[in-house]
């Protein structure tokens, strides 16, 4: 099958009219890219293969969550971030065109919908002493591992919670909660200076080396309804404060599934080496293993904030470009975002866990942003369990089976009268 199919192939294998296939790109389901002329679209053949695998499954409980769930459709609705045609927006802004030359701020401003000056202005944060103590009880930890409870600790949800209808005081709450996060990963005192100025001084590197930050953090700052953000989303819903949003962000992020992929990068960095990387690669992926920072589901074509970055590193790293050469000819997957942190603190020689840091304060303004919309939309995101595990003995059966009749406080077997126990058996079923 071809790569792309025309709306008379896309909506026959559908099954639908071409107007239905119009109505499922309005709503999202699917996007249409300009065909071989201006009045023919074409759509990407998996996408269509994808959508016509939820038909198939019609309304079975079961097989909506999992298509739901798993980088199914649309679940809610967002103004924040769009993701389409290979491209990363923030509020209609590509954020390509934003790494150019905004800060931080600028973004946060933008997807708080705040004034800047507001959000960041020259206020306290948090207080020196409890950092300096908290700097001094988790050492030189990296921040995978301390960057949550660092700033659990140092940070409180008197600006950001749910009552806290001052406006100003709000938008300074969400500031706060940044440089807070700043000054955990950086281990310094809270500072008014932009974010990437902070973590260039920090880390003692030069007005080059705080661009590629600032370039890295805007383009970590948001992406839709990733697991942190939609983690968040869940707490804000809760009317928790935002400094709670951030924590459940950190928490999400924190696995090696998403965030603390880095991780997982830096492992591969340090077994590739310089030496032999295809035979090495071969060997990895012969053996099972995967290549983590290869490939993103979202796009297929390559992560856009990926290439971005990589082409401001590159050009001085021609054997980190062979590498990931060897890497896309082997697996016909392009480098994620994540790898490109992990080559970008490679390259300014930061300290092993600031990709993952980088990637925590850059992505800490999306999981604001969502938790203010969230807010804005008055309901809690409940969703409901497809049970599977066993029927009840007595009571409630699922509708259209039988009911079991009850049962009485023993069971009887060859010996007589066994007592019931108050846990059955299968609760020691070992899975």
């Amino acid at each position: 099958m071809s790569n792309y199919l025309n709306s008379t192939e896309a909506a026959a294998r559908l099954g639908v009219s071409r107007q239905t296939l119009y109505a499922y790109v309005s709503r999202g389901l699917l996007h249409a890219e300009p065909g071989a002329t201006a009045r023919e679209s074409r759509y990407f053949a998996a996408d269509v293969e994808r959508v016509a695998a939820q038909r198939a499954h019609g309304r079975k409980p079961k097989e909506v969550a999992k298509a739901a769930l798993n980088w199914g459709a649309p679940v809610l609705e967002s103004s924040i971030t769009l993701i389409d045609g290979g491209r990363l927006f923030y509020r209609g802004v590509d954020a390509l065109s934003l790494a150019e030359h905004a800060s931080l701020e600028e973004v946060a401003a933008g997807l708080w919908q705040c004034d800047r000056r507001t959000a960041f202005g020259p206020h306290s944060a948090a207080s020196p002493a409890v950092l300096r103590a908290l700097f001094r009880h988790y050492g030189d930890q990296r921040a995978e591992e301390v960057l949550l409870p660092l700033f659990a600790v140092a940070s409180d949800d008197a600006s950001t919670a749910i009552w806290q209808k001052a406006v100003e005081r709000q938008a300074q709450g969400c500031g706060d909660l940044v440089r807070i996060l700043a000054a955990c990963l950086l281990r310094t005192r809270p500072d008014t200076s932009p974010i990437h100025v902070q973590c260039a001084r920090a880390w003692g590197v030069g007005r080059v080396g705080a661009e590629l930050i600032r370039m890295a953090l805007v383009l970590c700052a948001d992406h839709e309804l990733n697991a942190s953000s939609f983690t968040s989303r869940c707490v804000a819903s809760t009317d928790a404060s935002l400094r709670a949003v951030v924590i459940a962000g950190l928490a999400g992020l924190s696995g090696g599934r998403h965030g603390a992929t880095t991780g997982r990068v830096e492992a591969l960095w340090d077994e590739l080496g310089t030496r032999d990387v295809d035979r090495k690669m071969r060997e990895r992926l012969s053996r099972g293993d995967d290549l983590p920072g290869f490939g993103h589901t979202l796009y297929p074509d390559g992560d856009p904030r990926a290439s971005y970055l990589l082409s401001q590193i590159l050009p001085r790293h021609s054997p980190w470009a062979a590498m990931i050469d060897a890497g896309i000819t082997l697996t016909g997957q392009k480098p994620s975002v994540d790898f490109a942190l992990v080559a970008l603190r490679r390259h300014l020689r930061l300290p092993v866990g600031a990709a993952f840091g980088l990637f925590a304060l850059g992505r800490s303004i999306g999981w604001i942003a969502h938790g203010l919309e969230q807010r804005e939309q008055h309901h809690l995101i409940r969703p409901r369990a497809v049970y599977i595990g066993p029927q009840p003995e007595d009571g409630h059966a699922e509708p259209g089976r039988p009911r079991s009749r009850a049962r009485s406080a023993g069971r009887k077997t060859q010996q007589g009268m066994v007592p019931k126990s108050d846990l059955p058996a299968g609760f020691f079923k070992t899975r």
